[in-house]
């Protein structure tokens, strides 16, 4: 693949902002300065036509096609990965990303991301909205972070999954481990997130700049273990979706994850645990019909509990596992695809 090109689909939300304004929403790693450089150099084109002006006001489902002028080829070889999938049709699917694994090549990562597995398993049947390095992909979650992915197989459910996202009409629920209790217990962060200005590579929140960023919590369970401090089991919705925005969030009120490298307590082993079907308030929404058919794929014959992942915890923070660290544990019942 010879150059780096996105294309993105602009839907009402982004209608009547300048060109600069909008691209920052979607390349959220450029500042709005890189990209009017990039403008200039006409690097940028609206419904096909080379745009040279930041100030350019956009319409309903203009397609922007950007060329991030990569100096050297990316070349995106197919890898034969497994990969948890979850649904699938004939217009996209539903995959459960592992922790560890990056969602799209970039900087430092060109083999082995999920992206990687995708052109091996379907080839060129998935999406091109968003570029030759991010095929299928509308959404994405942090490397550590296991999860569901949406991937659309072509551009018309990217479009209009892209959509659902931006008026917020998909709900994203993610679980996590912190340090302490969280306090209310249920609540909503609302801060600016943006570039530490003394690390470039990690975010902060922020005063007077960065992007708005909104975290809704509830505490599930609160473990009150021996000889170490409380641990919350928590689960977030989020309003937007910026870069580290949960651990940010979480580390900002006094609590952050457990096993976060970047920016949880340091001195401390740091493994993390994979969490397969949990039982919890948020999967019993899923209808009965449907939760069949994943017991069914699960050697334990059962869905797991909080008390599951409690128990692994109890084990990762005791003695026992004092010569264990950089680990992830899988607490799924034995539920592997291939």
């Amino acid at each position: 693949m010879p150059n780096n090109t996105t294309k993105l689909l602009i839907t009402d939300k982004e209608a009547g902002q300048r060109l600069d304004v909008a691209l920052t929403k979607f390349l959220s790693e450029l500042t709005r300065s890189n990209l009017k450089k990039i403008i200039e150099k006409k690097q940028v084109k609206v419904n096909e036509i080379i745009i040279n002006s930041a100030a350019k006001k956009l319409k309903t489902n203009d397609v922007i096609e950007i060329d991030l002028g990569s100096n050297e080829e990316i070349n995106i070889l197919p890898s034969k990965i497994k990969l948890d999938i979850i649904y699938e049709d004939n217009d996209l699917v539903v995959i459960n990303k592992p922790a560890g694994m990056v969602v799209h090549p970039g900087a430092g990562n060109f083999k082995d991301t999920l992206v990687n597995a995708l052109i091996y398993k379907y080839k060129n049947n998935l999406s091109d909205l968003n570029g030759n390095t991010r095929p299928g992909i509308v959404h994405r979650i942090d490397k550590e972070t296991s999860g569901l992915l949406v991937v659309a197989k072509n551009n018309k459910t990217h479009a209009d999954l892209g959509k659902q996202f931006s008026e917020h009409t998909i709900t994203r629920t993610y679980q996590a481990l912190v340090w302490g209790v969280l306090r209310p217990l249920n609540g909503r962060i609302e801060t600016n997130i943006g570039r530490n200005k003394k690390n470039r590579q990690l975010m902060s929140v922020l005063e007077l700049s960065g992007k708005r960023a909104i975290t809704n919590y509830s505490t599930v369970k609160v473990y009150d273990l021996k000889n170490i401090p409380k641990i919350s089991f928590v689960e977030c919705d989020l309003e937007t979706g910026r870069t580290h925005q949960i651990r940010v969030h979480m580390t900002y009120k006094g609590n952050p994850l457990l096993g976060d490298k970047q920016y949880g307590k340091k001195n401390i082993n740091v493994n993390c645990i994979s969490p397969g079907f949990i039982s919890t308030e948020m999967t019993d929404k899923i209808n009965d019909e449907y939760k069949e058919v994943l017991k069914s794929k699960i050697p334990m014959n059962r869905f797991g509990t909080p008390n599951d992942i409690a128990n692994t915890v109890i084990f990762l923070c005791s003695k026992l596992s004092d010569y264990i660290t950089g680990e992830t544990i899988h607490v799924n019942g034995g539920m592997y695809f291939s």
